[in-house]
Parts: C-alpha cells; structure tokens; sequence
C-alpha cells in the first residue's frame, strides 16, 4: 500500500504497518531483542549490509520501523529512524555528518536541552557551535559560516519563546554554503507544516509531545528528505562519502543513495550508541499517531481562545503566540503553517518572577508539569524549570524572558481553561 497518495489524516491511521493474510490488523509489540535466522551466511550478510532484514534490536526492530515509516510517510521523507528522545534525534542528527574539529550554526531560540547539547556536550566532542538570531539578514548569518561548517539548524517554532522559522530562508542560506538545513518540527507537527516543501533536508521531532500526544512514551526521530546531494560536497561529508572501515569500506552513499543519511545513523551511530527506543513505547507512539490529525486543530483552536483572551487582560503584560495577528511571527506563521500552529503559548503577567510562580501554584485544573504538549493543559517557567541551566544571557539569546511563562493548551473545554486561568490570575491580586 503506497501512502503518497493519501492525505495526512489517512496516513496518520493507516500508514507504517501492512498486514498480510492471517497477520493482526493493528500494529504488533515484537519485544524481542533478537531474531533468528536459518544459517551462518544469512546472518553474516546482514551484519555486512548486503541485505535488509533484523538481528538485534538495537539497530532495527520492526515495531519501530513500522513507525518510523509512518513518520517518514506524514513529513514527505524517504526515510526514518526512532530514537529514545528527542534529545537523542537532535544529537544523532548533528553527529551523523559532524565529527571533532566541525562547526555548524544554529538559530539561538532553541529548547533549552538542545541549548546545552549543543553549546556545552559537543563541544567535549570537538563540534563547535555557533547560535545566530534567526531573525538577522542573510549576510549577517553567511558571516559566521566556516570552511569546517557543516549543517544549519533550527526549530520550526521555538520552545518557549514561539518564535517562527524562516525554512526558506534558512535553507537558502544553508544550500548556499553546501550544507543541509536540519529543522526540528516538535511544536508544529507534519500536520500543521512540512519543513521538505520549503527546502530542509533533514527534520527531528520529539515525538514525546504531540505525536504521542498523551504523556506515556519518550521518544524521538530523524527523517530524511532524500534531497541533499551528499555526493556533490564529498569532501565536506567523509563520513557519508568515504569508506567506513567498520563496515568493510562501504561507502554509504555508493551503497544506499538517497538513503544514505538515514542508513548510517541507523547501522553506525544507532550500533554505537544505542539510544533505541523500547517496541512497547514505539507502539504507544503509533496510538498517538492514529489521533494527530485530530488533536492539533484541538489544540490550535483553544490556544486561540486563550491567546485572545489573555491578550485583552489587564494583568497580562505581552502574549507570543503566532496565531495573533499583532504577533512578530504572524505572517511567517500564515506562510508556513496557515491551518495553525500548535497549541504553546508564551505569556508574562505584569509584575516579578515571583508573581509568575504564584500564578503556577494557584492553578487548579492545570498542572505544573516539565512536559509540553500533550493532551492535557499544563503550564512551566521556563526560567526557573527547563532553562535555569542557561546563564542571563543565554536566556537573552534563547528569547526566554525570566517572566516568561509557558502555558501549553491541551484539548479539554476551553471555558474551563479559561475559567482556571481566570480564578488563578485574580487569586494573586
């Protein structure tokens, strides 16, 4: 069954797994560590990788690449890997093409985990970054591209600050140097925007938010657009274009084309490091996935109400989110993502930090959670909570303000969102 030709809510249900006779209708668990086969060669060539097929779990499994089709199928890629975060899907994806002495750049609105990954853990590898404001001109970003430079990378909306991604900008900056656009579509979802059609070659996700969508499996992944031409900036890429010792010498772009990228990071990196994610959270994630299509206009349209109504609160000192018309991000937002966004809110209440804390622990209904964007309404200061690692001036950078407050709109009634928000503002008055 070929899902090209289907919609996204169709693929969402019925992409990734395709029973055969006599074989169960939904998705199985294969929790085993490892398959059996009939004799030594069979084995053998398919630790050489001279034929597809499963032997350990911790480089393929068939429950997670059931769902790692699904993923590819709903992005428009060629191909995908799960990994055990979203954490581990940003790291593989920057350490598949860069090793000790490379450099990329990287938009400063990023998740304060990707932050310090990048910023602190890859540098003790030798992996230099560079964070750049988004928001600045082509040829303030050009300046600070290297000759060891070797991928451009962002988020489709910033967590927190709600910041939209210029995709076709960045990928023309990135193509113009000879390296991929890498876009980490976590808030957005495929369902809300495709980072392929305008011009990234690679996409991430933590699939622990809104693809899971319901809190119960971590978990992450890497697609692959197919679209990069590794081969025409060879020198660039060895680890792509070159012999892999590990391997007999194989040349991953000799031997796998298009599929390249995703090939190496699944029989190289996953091998190595083995940030696999468990069959049975692959599974939880296929649930979520049945259900996207329909959560995220949910979503969307609450945070809406609530951004519309936080907007017009004597309380409120400034509201981001780019369905807002009066947002920075609005007209990008109507580009890339014009059925909506996602349903993340970043807002501040006039007053202190502590007057943000207040109103956390006032809240009733919604809860205080590390999580974002799940089927529940939660609510974080990023500040004190997911990016208290950073420094003043990397919160500066990362678009975090210390009034920041995170609010994620899950899909229950709106009034009674509204309704928590209301008594929880009013108690700290």
């Amino acid at each position: 069954m070929t899902t090209t030709k289907f919609k996204p809510g169709t693929i969402c249900v019925q992409a990734g797994w395709k029973p055969k006779k006599g074989e169960p209708r939904i998705l199985p668990i294969y929790q085993s560590t490892t398959f059996k086969y009939d004799n030594s060669e069979q084995m053998a060539r398919l630790f050489d990788l001279k034929e597809e097929g499963y032997f350990y779990s911790r480089l393929q499994n068939p429950t997670n690449d059931s769902v790692a089709s699904k993923i590819a199928a709903l992005e428009g890629g060629i191909g995908a890997m799960l990994t055990s975060s979203g954490q581990a899907a940003n790291f593989y994806a920057v350490f598949n093409i860069c090793e000790a002495g490379d450099h990329f750049v990287c938009a400063s609105a990023v998740y304060g985990g990707t932050f310090n990954l990048f910023s602190v853990t890859l540098k003790k590898l030798g992996i230099d970054c560079t964070f750049i404001d988004a928001d600045a001109s082509d040829e303030e970003i050009d300046k600070v591209f290297r000759p060891n430079t070797k991928a451009l990378f962002g988020e489709t909306l910033s967590n927190p600050g709600m910041a939209v991604l210029d995709i076709e900008k960045f990928a023309r900056i990135a193509h113009r140097h000879g390296v991929p656009l890498i876009v980490d579509n976590t808030f957005a979802t495929p369902i809300n925007c495709r980072p392929f059609e305008w011009g990234a070659d690679i996409v991430t996700h933590s699939t622990t938010k809104y693809m899971d969508g319901h809190a119960s499996a971590v978990g992450g992944a890497i697609v692959d657009s197919g679209h990069f031409d590794w081969d025409a900036h060879a020198d660039q890429f060895p680890g792509l274009t070159r012999p892999d010792e590990s391997y007999h010498g194989l040349t991953y772009t000799r031997a796998f084309g298009k599929m390249a990228y995703i090939t190496k990071a699944t029989s190289q990196l996953m091998r190595d490091l083995g940030s696999i994610p468990s069959p049975q959270n692959s599974f939880y994630l296929n649930i979520g996935l049945e259900t996207l299509h329909l959560r995220m206009p949910r979503h969307c349209e609450n945070a809406q109400k609530v951004a519309e109504w936080l907007k017009v609160h004597p309380s409120v000192k400034w509201v981001h989110y780019p369905g807002l018309k009066e947002d920075k991000y609005y007209q990008l937002a109507q580009k890339y993502m014009p059925q909506g966004s996602c349903g993340v809110i970043a807002f501040a209440l006039k007053g202190n930090r502590e007057d943000a804390i207040k109103f956390m622990d006032a809240l009733q209904m919604i809860c205080i959670v590390t999580h974002v964007a799940d089927a529940r309404t939660c609510v974080l200061h990023p500040a004190s909570h997911t990016h208290r690692q950073l420094s003043d001036e990397q919160l500066g950078e990362a678009g975090v303000a210390p009034d920041l407050i995170r609010l994620s709109v899950g899909i229950e009634d709106a009034e009674d969102i509204l309704a928590d928000l209301s008594q929880a503002i009013n108690s700290i008055r």
